[in-house]
């Protein structure tokens, strides 16, 4: 099932006419599929083609992902792409780490089975002096929020970037006080209707990436010096072990692809617009302490990933039924009242007994930590002993699970939030953003 050739075959880009148009082709057999992708933005003139070109040539590998999952094709061809050595092996780290979940799931053994060609030459980064103002990634979640409040507080120049804008990232936008960078991605209608052969793979794919290389574009085409995400230290947990690898259902929210992608933008692209996380020193827990300040966001905010499959995300902001809405509501129970928390997700989620066997999961005591972006067992711990002592919330069924199994460690968990509500090291954060962290 994974023979056969996947190609990217070059892209049209009209930039002043604000689209990109990405071609790839997959060959196995017979059978020959041929894909177009297409991203718009903003009509924008005045740019520089050889930057645009390097970061147009990572976009098209990145967005690639999508399509070469579909058969995983062991031969992959980049006939109007020259990459050098260590470029293919940043690509092969990207589709191997960002697709674990993926190839675990599909029960794939992805060793051997991705190799981006490459050839000796390799051209320079190139200079680009941008404007000392940045882009914030706008998911509509909390981290996102409090990321742009931390800005916002230290006088700090910055706009929305928005991959896919909704209802709920322009009420974040309008709320923030700041404009949105908007691009919107375009999947080839294909893609879908081969998802329903049997002979074809789906499956979670590394969207923060995308993320990092449609920022980078913005970044270059509308003259911003940094992109920041609001990604923190829990990615970097993972949920299971495969094939003798860790595999991370937020590996590309990771500080590792944190660091791996800010080197390969400044070493291969243009040294002149910084990746990084402005969050990365604190546990969700904390980013959820320091969000129950801010409750103008609390009813327009979400981070279920169900929420946007409905007809009108604006109005259906929580489904209370997956990993995320568990986690989400265990955090902010900790901080938030009762009654306000309730009244943000429209139901105490401590009441459902269907969610046992989730709460299990995220304390690590059922099978294997959920593949959604939650945060550690010992941040559920703590964020559910923080609540318990309120005493709100505790003739629940779950609460009733969490007393039985974890009342003997009681003294344990409480010791923890010293190192959970406490920030890490800031030492990949840029100096003059360093002061922001609280």
């Amino acid at each position: 099932m994974q023979g056969g050739e996947f190609i990217f075959a070059g892209y049209d880009a009209q930039i002043e006419q604000g689209y990109v148009n990405f071609f790839y082709t997959i060959k196995r057999g017979w059978e020959e599929f041929k894909f177009t992708e297409k991203i718009t933005f903003d009509p924008v003139s005045g740019f520089d083609p050889d930057v645009i070109k390097k970061i147009l040539d990572s976009l098209h590998l990145a967005l690639g992902v999508s399509y070469w999952k579909l058969f995983c094709p062991k031969e992959i061809l980049t006939p109007k792409i020259s990459l050098s050595q260590n470029q293919a092996n940043f690509w092969n780290t990207v589709y191997a780490k960002g697709l674990g979940e993926f190839f675990y799931k599909n029960k794939i053994n992805y060793r051997r089975l991705i190799n981006f060609p490459y050839q000796d030459n390799l051209d320079a980064p190139i200079s680009l002096p941008r404007e000392n103002r940045s882009l914030l990634g706008v998911g509509g979640g909390k981290d996102s929020a409090v990321a742009g409040e931390l800005l916002k507080s230290n006088g700090r120049e910055f706009s929305g970037f928005v991959l896919n804008p909704t209802q709920v990232h322009r009420q974040i936008a309008q709320i923030m006080g700041i404009e949105n960078i908007n691009i919107r991605r375009e999947l080839d209608p294909q893609i879908f209707a081969l998802h329903k052969r049997e002979d074809v793979y789906n499956g979670h794919i590394p969207i923060s990436s995308i993320y990092a290389f449609t920022g980078l574009l913005a970044a270059a085409l509308f003259d911003y010096k940094y992109i920041i995400m609001p990604n923190e230290k829990s990615a970097n947990y993972g949920n299971v072990e495969y094939l003798g690898e860790e595999i991370n259902h937020q590996w590309s929210k990771s500080e590792e692809f944190e660091a791996f992608v800010r080197h390969y933008i400044s070493g291969f692209i243009t040294p002149d617009i910084i990746y990084f996380s402005l969050l990365r020193p604190y546990h969700e827990i904390k980013i959820a302490e320091v969000f129950a300040r801010f409750n103008k966001y609390f009813h327009v905010f979400t981070s279920c990933n169900k929420n946007f499959r409905f007809k009108d995300p604006s109005n259906i902001l929580w489904c209370g039924e997956c990993p995320k809405c568990a986690f989400v509501f265990c955090l902010l129970s900790a901080f938030i009242d009762k009654d306000k928390l309730i009244s943000i997700f429209g139901k105490n989620l401590y009441e459902s007994e269907s969610l046992i066997p989730t709460y299990e999961e995220l304390l690590g005591v059922r099978d294997v930590k959920p593949f959604d972006c939650v945060g550690t067992p010992e941040e559920v711990k703590l964020a559910l002993l923080l609540a318990y002592k309120k005493g709100s919330y505790n003739e629940t069924p779950v609460f009733k699970m969490f007393y039985e199994k974890f009342n003997q460690e009681f003294q344990v968990i409480e010791k923890s939030s010293e190192q959970l509500l406490g920030p890490s090291s800031e030492d990949k954060i840029p100096d003059e953003f360093k002061s922001i962290i609280p």
